[in-house]
């Protein structure tokens, strides 16, 4: 039985529709299993060589899922991906890739990551996980890498000592910046490192009069800029005066600068990893509720990118307004009729929240007769603080987090976090709101001082997730999977699914 909020809104609910109208009687709602991959995989003898090239990667998938790496890499091997659409061939290399590099079997990932030579249209962090696998085959085969390079040859074989940041310690920004500063600082110390860490004030000159400070100051690279708008304009240029790590990303479809590298917080990156997610664990026809503003879209847009990009179905794309009833989009999203969702067609909802409106949702949905409804979320609705009796009504939510914010979750516990020393003395005297930025902080640092050998970037397990460098100077996160259980963080123990997100 549901408790605190989840049972009183329920019994509200309850209440006020008994006085309106007679109530129906509940009926089971009926679930469809996933499809058993071998009788796919006899479908596929009697098509035609497109349909069954299809039917053959979802067998794949589905094997995959069931933690039959081995039948899912013959399986995946034995299609040929050229009868595959632009889609689906994405998904398989990027299903062969992961399955090969477990098992592996390099030439196989070269095989896979083919589809980059292509130039398939695919998300950016898609692209980047293939690069990264590729560049692993072409280790494992004492291969020279056919990536673009980003490669310095100024810091190469060099030790980092003087990195200048350059945050503004005025204007809207001024808060945030000064969180990440804290953050660098305090890790600095605690490492008791060596490097010279210098701070400019990025609000007080432009940023080409930034450059010329930090070259007067014989920094090796430079940590900002903060501001969007920034980091747009700096990545339309052919290069940058010094290597720069921008703490945000760009407007544009790519970063064309030299020495130009982006690091931030995406909550795009976060909901295309949701979407990844939902599709591994076998739905394929999703409602969404995110919040009617700009943010809602661009994230929204994002999950609906990265859903249909695998072959998934949108059901409802609701847009909340975070200060109206929750019940009304909770009605729209899951096609209520009179007092009961309607989930013939729905088989998950994703939700982007921020904890107050969160919490609500799963106790209405149990009213709606839709307690069972998986729901993925991002790492937003999560305060970062153990507050169990009000994060009871998001048990069985689960969602994406950083490490330093789900520590169980994530590693088994506080100790076995990446820079756990910094996160001790950073957790007893911050603000739960302010924790990531703390952690981008951390990983921003950590980030810079290997800016002299780009390779220890790949991979690389920080505090906001495991760093993967893609070749246009982008840095992406994968997140660990956290879900609500007894109104706290717990590793989602599902057997035999693997959770690297293909």
């Amino acid at each position: 039985m549901k408790q605190s909020l989840r049972g009183l809104l329920t019994a509200a609910l309850m209440a006020f529709l008994v006085a309106g109208c007679a109530m129906q009687s509940p009926s089971v709602v009926d679930r469809v299993p996933d499809e058993d991959p071998g009788q796919l995989l006899s479908q596929a003898e009697q098509q035609a060589p497109e349909q069954a090239a299809k039917t053959r990667l979802e067998a794949a998938n589905i094997l995959a899922r069931q933690g039959e790496r081995d039948k899912a890499f013959e399986t995946a091997d034995g299609i040929d991906e050229s009868l595959l659409s632009e889609p689906d061939r994405v998904r398989w290399a990027l299903l062969f890739s992961e399955l090969a590099r477990a098992l592996d079997e390099p030439r196989a990932v070269l095989r896979a990551t083919q589809v980059l030579d292509d130039e398939l249209p695919m998300q950016a962090n898609q692209q980047a996980r293939l690069e990264e696998r590729q560049r692993w085959a072409r280790e494992a085969l004492d291969q020279p890498s056919g990536a673009v390079s980003v490669a310095l040859p100024e810091l190469e074989g060099q030790e980092i000592r003087r990195i200048v940041v350059a945050l503004p310690e005025s204007g809207p920004l001024s808060s945030v910046a000064n969180t990440i500063a804290t953050a660098m600082r305090q890790h600095h110390d605690v490492k008791g490192s060596s490097v010279e860490l210098s701070f400019l004030d990025a609000s007080r000159y432009s940023m080409d009069e930034l450059y010329d400070r930090a070259q007067q100051m014989n920094a090796q690279l430079i940590i900002g800029p903060l501001d969007k708008d920034q980091v747009t304009q700096l990545e339309q240029r052919d290069s940058v005066p010094l290597p720069t790590l921008a703490l945000n990303y760009g407007s544009g479809e790519n970063n064309q600068a030299q020495r130009l590298f982006q690091y931030g917080l995406s909550a795009e990156d976060e909901a295309r990893q949701v979407a990844r997610r939902a599709w591994q664990d076998g739905h394929r026809q999703v409602s969404m509720m995110v919040p009617d503003n700009g943010w809602g879209r661009r994230v929204g847009e994002a999950f609906w990118n990265e859903w249909h990009s695998q072959g998934g179905e949108i059901t409802n794309a609701v847009r909340y307004n975070p200060e109206s009833s929750v019940s009304n989009a909770v009605q729209t999203a899951l096609n209520v009729s009179g007092d009961r969702a309607r989930l013939s067609n729905i088989d998950a909802l994703f939700l982007l929240a921020l904890p107050e409106y969160a919490r609500q949702v799963p106790p209405t949905m149990d009213y709606y007769y839709a307690p069972d409804l998986p729901i993925y979320a991002t790492s937003h609705l999560h305060e970062g603080r153990l507050q169990t009796r009000l994060d009871q009504d998001l048990n069985d939510v689960m969602f994406v987090d950083i490490p330093w914010q789900i520590p169980d979750a994530a590693v088994g516990g506080e100790e076995a976090l990446p820079f756990a020393s910094t996160y001790q003395s950073l957790r007893d005297e911050s603000d739960a709101s302010m924790f990531r930025l703390m952690a981008m902080g951390v990983d921003a640092y950590e980030l810079a001082i290997r800016f002299s050998n780009l390779g220890e970037l790949n991979g690389l397990n920080g505090s906001t997730g495991a760093l993967y460098l893609s070749d246009d100077g982008r840095i992406y996160r994968e997140l660990p999977w956290a879900k609500f259980q007894n109104g706290v963080p717990s590793p989602i123990l599902i057997p035999n699914l693997d959770d690297s997100d293909y």
